[in-house]
């Protein structure tokens, strides 16, 4: 079994940055897409951005595109978000997930590991 451990959050002003880390343990996620998903109060989880396992695919919600950038390093099992110019509607709980399948389609037919979220709060 795999699991999904988000660090990083907390509370930052309009404009600030923010780098979430997401550490996997239990076995390796070579082969593995990793995503970014978030939730605001109320809302419907949506999709952030996800990450091939070779690290060269890259995919990114149309409201985070230029200002968050998503990485991993797969010789720590760990995928990052880097967030900059953040808006008070990126506040919400950000989910790291993993699953077998392309960027594009991360999530849609059923992530295979859910991370237990991390809080970000961005401040007006």
């Amino acid at each position: 079994q795999v699991q999904l451990v988000e660090s990083g959050g907390g509370l930052v002003q309009t404009g600030g940055s923010l780098r979430l880390s997401c550490a996997a343990s239990g076995r390796t996620l070579n082969g593995y897409t990793m995503g970014w998903f978030r939730q605001a109060p109320g809302k419907e989880r949506e999709f952030v951005a996800a990450i091939g396992y070779s690290g060269r695919s890259k995919y990114y919600a149309d409201s985070v595109e230029g200002r968050f950038t998503i990485s991993r390093d797969n010789a720590k099992n760990t995928v990052y978000l880097q967030m900059n110019s953040l808006k008070p509607e990126d506040t919400g709980v950000y989910y790291c997930a993993a699953d077998l399948s392309s960027v594009q389609t991360m999530g849609r037919y059923g992530v295979d590991y859910w991370g237990k979220g991390t809080l970000v709060t961005v401040s007006s």
